[in-house]
């Protein structure tokens, strides 16, 4: 008895492969909204959104809903410009607890407050250079690039070689 050869393609079909492979023509677009400086993915929803924004917990951005009424599954690509710009209105102007706020009891003007983006990095980068300047401990050890805030160093904070407690044994 002989066997039957069967025959099979020797290539798959074009079609196949173009369907695997999308040509970034056929891309879709990927939406982004522009939140107080920062873009946003327009396939998250407004709560997860909110976060993207440097200066936004959690929790700012819970409070941002319930206070706006807005459905926090909702996609942000689907908001209008002008409610995008009453979020932003709201988040410029927002009423938080002292607790709640990223600048407390600021050393200059006494009050406390909420920063966002570039605010909140300069202020943050100033506090560090005041610290270098006045060579209080936390300063000493931004300069050093070591761990401020009494971190272990013999097993962590081990890259360049800078580790501190870290000694050969002799041979």
């Amino acid at each position: 008895m002989a066997k039957e050869k069967t025959e099979y393609p020797e290539k798959k079909s074009e079609v196949s492969k173009d369907s695997k492979s999308k040509r970034p023509e056929e891309k879709e677009f990927e939406v982004q909204v522009r939140i107080l400086g920062f873009d946003v993915p327009g396939n998250k929803n407004i709560y997860t959104a909110l976060t993207y924004i440097k200066g936004v917990s959690w929790a700012i951005a819970n409070i941002a809903c319930h206070k706006l009424k807005l459905d926090r599954t909702k996609k942000i690509s689907e908001f209008s410009k002008a409610e995008i710009q009453e979020i932003e209105q709201f988040l410029q102007n927002i009423e938080l607890p002292d607790f709640m706020k990223n600048r407390r009891n600021d050393r200059e003007t006494g009050l406390s407050t909420h920063l966002y983006s570039n605010d909140l990095d300069m202020k943050k980068e100033f506090d560090i250079k005041r610290l270098r300047k006045i060579k209080s401990y936390k300063g000493l050890r931004h300069a050093q690039k070591l761990p401020v805030r009494g971190q272990r160093t013999r097993s962590n904070f081990r890259s360049k070689g800078k580790a501190v407690g870290v000694k050969r044994k002799a041979k």
